[in-house]
């Protein structure tokens, strides 16, 4: 019986420290999934999971405005300030997340950018619309992960930071 508990320790270590090693920068739909997995005997840790998630990640959304604007308001209310009216609850996007990422195809959109996608469609945005911005970030993704491959995330990252600043006219 002890062997048995030992086997099983080591193979979710290694299991745990495989899944450490994956080079990604954000959760995805796999992540998405693999929590309601896990936790499928909990759904009300699941739940507040994903919620902590999602509130998360529109909170940084709001802290990037709000660190932007004084800076420079029309480029704040460009790049983010449209992103900013969710039509949406936490339930909500908790429940459209997983009905988007429950197709097998959408599983390696970035979160991030699902939020924004269904948020499009509680805007009743057409569909060409949204199947265009769901392609973009298809292509955007694995442009990313590409580079990753090719460099490493620092300089990956480097690259994108300059590439901004240099849009924007920053030194």
């Amino acid at each position: 019986m002890r062997l048995l508990i030992k086997v099983f320790a080591v193979s979710i270590i290694l299991t745990t420290s495989l899944h450490a090693q994956e080079n990604k920068i954000f959760w995805d739909g796999r992540d998405w999934v693999k929590l309601t997995a896990e936790g499928s005997g909990y759904p009300e840790f699941v739940y507040l999971a994903k919620a902590a998630y999602v509130n998360g990640l529109l909170d940084g959304r709001l802290y990037d405005y709000l660190q932007t604007w004084p800076a420079d308001q029309a480029l704040a209310d460009s790049l983010i300030g449209d992103e900013l009216s969710d039509y949406l609850r936490t339930s909500e996007i908790v429940r459209a997340l997983d009905n988007f990422y429950s197709d097998r195809l959408n599983r390696y959109i970035p979160i991030s950018s699902a939020i924004i996608y269904v948020n499009m469609q509680a805007q009743q945005q057409p569909i060409d619309v949204l199947e265009a911005y769901k392609e973009k970030s298809k292509e955007w993704i694995n442009t990313l992960t590409l580079e990753m491959m090719k460099d490493n995330l620092y300089d990956v990252m480097k690259k994108k930071q300059k590439a901004m600043a240099d849009k924007t006219g920053e030194e």
